[in-house]
C-alpha cells in the first residue's frame, strides 16, 4: 500500500463547551459539551467526510477546524500556515458591506493579493447569479443568495483547505446542479475538501475516508465504504429495524 499522504491538520482528544442560562429568571449558567473527545487526522489532498446524528457535534468541529472557534481541551496542530475556508448556512460576511465588497475581504483573509481577487470579480458574480444584488449589502440577501455569494468566492479563490458543511439544495435546481459539477471538479483536484453531509449517497461519491462523531465523540474512522456500513446498521438499530441484508 502507498504511504498515507502528509498530516495538514491533527485534532487531538478536543473538547468544547458552551455556557447557557438555566432560565430566564437565572443568572446561573450550565456547562453543555458540544465535543468531548474527538481526534482524527486531515491528510493533505484527502476528501474527508464527517458524519453523526444531528447535534453531535459536527458544526463546532468544522468552526473548530476553520479556527473560529477554540477547543476547551485538547489540541489541533497545523503543519504549516494554511489558508481555510469554511463554507455553512451559519457563517455569513459583514452585513454592511456589498458582496462585491465582502468577496474582496475574503479574499484578502484567505490570503490571497488585491489584484488577484479583484481580476476574478467578475466571475464570482457570473457564478453566483446575483446580478445587481452583488454591489448591495449583504444584510439585504436571503440565507440561499449568502450562500450562493460563499460558495462562488470558493470556487474562485482556491482555499487550501475547504470545509463544506451541509450546503447542498440551497437555491433553486439549476445553481444546485450547478454547484454540485463546480464541486466535483473541486473534488477531482489536489486540494484538501472536509464535506459535512447527511446525504449518504453524496458522501460516498465524494469522500475516500469518513469520520463517524457520536454525542461529541470519535466512534470510528476509516476508508468511506467501511463506516457508512457501520453507521447505517447502527442508524437501524436506534430505529429498531434491524440488520437489513
Amino acid at each position: 500500500m502507498p504511504d498515507p499522504a502528509p498530516t495538514l491538520i491533527s485534532l487531538r482528544n478536543v473538547a468544547l463547551s458552551y455556557r447557557r442560562q438555566k432560565s430566564l429568571f437565572s443568572r446561573e449558567k450550565t456547562r453543555i459539551w458540544a465535543l468531548q473527545d474527538v481526534s482524527f487526522e486531515v491528510r493533505e489532498g484527502e476528501k474527508l467526510g464527517l458524519i453523526g446524528r444531528n447535534g453531535c457535534g459536527k458544526s463546532t468541529l468544522m468552526r473548530i477546524l476553520a479556527k473560529i472557534f477554540a477547543p476547551d481541551r485538547g489540541t489541533v496542530t497545523y503543519s504549516r500556515p494554511l489558508h481555510v475556508q469554511l463554507l455553512s448556512l451559519g457563517v455569513g460576511f459583514e452585513g454592511s458591506l456589498s458582496g462585491r465588497e465582502n468577496a474582496v475581504l475574503n479574499g484578502l483573509l484567505l490570503g490571497k493579493n488585491r489584484r488577484h481577487i479583484v481580476s476574478r470579480l467578475d466571475k464570482i458574480k457570473d457564478f453566483s447569479e446575483l446580478g445587481e444584488f452583488f454591489d448591495l449589502p449583504v444584510s439585504t440577501y436571503s440565507s440561499g443568495m449568502n450562500m450562493r455569494l460563499g460558495f462562488s468566492v470558493a470556487m474562485e479563490t482556491e482555499p487550501e483547505v475547504l470545509l463544506i458543511d451541509e450546503i447542498f439544495g440551497v437555491g433553486d435546481a439549476g445553481f444546485s446542479q450547478k454547484s454540485k459539477k463546480a464541486l466535483q471538479e473541486k473534488f477531482s483536484s489536489k486540494g484538501t475538501v472536509v464535506m459535512v453531509s447527511h446525504h449518504a449517497a453524496l458522501v460516498r461519491e465524494f469522500c475516500e475516508r469518513v469520520v463517524w462523531i457520536e454525542k461529541g465523540r470519535t466512534v470510528m474512522e476509516g476508508p468511506t465504504a467501511e463506516v457508512m456500513e457501520h453507521y447505517a446498521d447502527s442508524s437501524r438499530r436506534e430505529s429498531g429495524l434491524g440488520a437489513v441484508s
